[in-house]
């Protein structure tokens, strides 16, 4: 195989059947590569660095949830989730592959999350099993979910005043 998938999935690292450098060696780099902890980059003899992807459910239940809380579904059918992956797949960028990543990178968590929650929750229309949503919210169901997330916004408990010299 020119260009093999190699997924060590044991936690943690110290467990991992390789680790992302020997997958990199071994395949003169050619490895696509992720693991269930996550591995540092690794930069090649040729001087390309690669970005070891960390393989977990991360990018996935975080939408899946969203999606069930936000369109009141009560089951999280096949399709849902087979949908759900999907949405994860598409939302790999041509950047991040060039980077040998297999998911998006973790700083893109939210833009993620809300594509994975749209899929799921138009999943959950098409099964007619959306307590909330119907036909005719799926043209704006992305803006209907975001307005739902949860933002992280903290603002400091006590007020700080200059001390007077």
């Amino acid at each position: 195989v020119e260009h093999p998938f190699i997924f060590p999935l044991s936690n943690p690292n110290s467990k991992a059947e390789c680790t992302a450098e020997q997958a990199y060696k071994w395949t003169n780099g050619k490895a696509t590569f992720a693991a269930g902890s996550p591995f540092e980059p690794v930069t090649l003899e040729d001087g390309v660095t690669r970005y070891p992807s960390q393989c977990n459910n991360m990018f996935l239940f975080p939408g899946i949830g969203l999606a069930a809380s936000v369109a009141k579904i009560e089951r999280i059918t096949d399709d849902m989730l087979y949908q759900a992956s999907i949405a994860c797949a598409n939302a790999v960028k041509d950047s991040d592959r060039a980077q040998g990543r297999v998911y998006p990178h973790v700083n893109q968590i939210r833009r993620v999350s809300l594509e994975v929650a749209t899929a799921v929750a138009k999943a959950a229309i098409d099964e007619g099993m959306s307590r909330v949503f119907t036909e005719k919210d799926i043209p704006n169901l992305e803006t209907l979910i975001a307005d739902k997330m949860y933002t992280p916004a903290y603002v400091p408990l006590v007020q700080r005043y200059p001390i007077p010299h």
